[in-house]
């Protein structure tokens, strides 16, 4: 297993059975302040989906078919599938006051609230009108969106990454790697070391050798006494199953 993947798993949150989920990321301090240690919140249940039947995405524009902003239309900012939850921009909002101090009000702001699945509905774009989908193959074997009432494919949609890019829309410039030079096997195996392939390849040779070296060992004399030894070379050792002979005084 590859250093980086041990190093995902590590840091991966580890969310309890009774873990309730919001609109913040599990390791935020604000779902850490409604998910306490020790607290056990009141169970949700929410309806099961797989992901494959999941047909709203993020950038969806999608109408309301229950609730305060019953019958307005916008778009899907954000999809919690967890709590089978959408955000609209702008839509289902709840105002609040946020900076509150002693010498100070703070700053009223609306925010947006959580949306059911069931309650939104994928709008037509032949017509502009709510409609069911279903998940289908085209002949090409892509798995398209299509509307029940009117039998259109809709289109998934175009999402701007966050640091602004269009996946889809992107080009190629003069010093991007193109797909092809990424892919290309340019590495050959080899069971020499970095330094020696390194050396190869600039064609350094090397004549020097290791010096000689040498060690003190000591021999064993009278009882809890040891006499030096002389001096002996690191290329003319004994034989590791020789043993010193012991002397007697």
């Amino acid at each position: 297993m590859r250093l980086t993947a041990l190093l995902s798993m590590a840091a991966r949150v580890v969310i309890p059975k009774d873990y309730r989920f919001g609109t913040n990321r599990p390791w935020t301090a604000a779902a850490k302040r409604l998910n306490p240690p020790g607290k056990k919140r009141r169970k949700v249940f929410v309806e099961p989906m797989a992901a494959e039947d999941w047909s709203v995405l993020r950038g969806d524009t999608v109408e309301i078919l229950a609730g305060k902003d019953k019958g307005k239309q916008g778009k899907v900012i954000q999809v919690f599938r967890h709590r089978n939850w959408v955000m609209l921009e702008g839509l289902n909002t709840h105002h609040r006051y946020i900076g509150k101090g002693v010498d100070s009000r703070g700053t009223y702001i609306a925010s947006e609230a959580p949306i059911l699945l069931r309650d939104v509905a994928l709008i037509d774009p032949s017509d502009r009108k709510p409609a069911d989908v279903q998940w289908k193959f085209t002949e090409e074997g892509e798995r398209v969106r299509v509307s029940l009432r009117t039998g259109r494919i809709i289109p998934k949609p175009v999402v701007q990454r966050r640091d602004g890019i269009v996946q889809e829309q992107w080009k190629d410039g003069p010093k991007d790697t193109s797909p092809e030079d990424t892919l290309a096997k340019t590495y050959v195996p080899s069971l020499k070391t970095l330094e020696e392939e390194v050396m190869e390849t600039l064609g350094i040779q090397e004549n020097r050798r290791h010096r000689r070296s040498y060690c003190l060992l000591p021999s064993i004399g009278r009882v809890g006494t040891a006499v030096p030894a002389p001096l002996v070379s690191a290329q003319s050792r004994s034989p590791p199953d020789s043993t010193v002979a012991l002397q007697h005084s």
